[in-house]
């Protein structure tokens, strides 16, 4: 069965950095392209980032771009999600997503 474990969220101030990873397993990593999506409280899921199988290619929602970086391990069937100069409007729960599949979340709060 396909497992996408997200891990590293928290509580961070605005302007501050996580780092997101996704821990996925069940199925061949490396073959596929892997997303990142969010979904704040009362709001529908918003796509965020996708990068293609190998990692060279990648695609932002302008909501983040320049402020987020996804970057994938192949060889550690990892994903992860570089988030700097947090904004408020950041928090959300945060999933992995392969194909039309999300993993279990985690939380992303960006608050004062």
């Amino acid at each position: 069965d396909v497992q996408l474990q997200a891990s590293g969220g928290g509580l961070v101030q605005p302007g501050g950095s996580l780092r997101l990873s996704c821990a996925a397993s069940g199925f061949i990593f490396s073959n596929y392209a892997m997303s990142w999506v969010r979904q704040a409280p009362g709001k529908e899921v918003e796509w965020i980032s996708t990068i293609s199988s190998g990692g060279r290619s990648t695609n932002y929602a302008d909501s983040v771009r320049g402020r987020f970086t996804v970057s994938r391990d192949n060889a550690k069937n990892t994903l992860y999600l570089q988030m700097n100069s947090l904004k408020p409007e950041d928090t959300a729960v945060y999933y992995c997503k392969l194909l039309t599949q999300r993993g279990q979340g985690t939380q992303v709060t960006v608050s004062s």
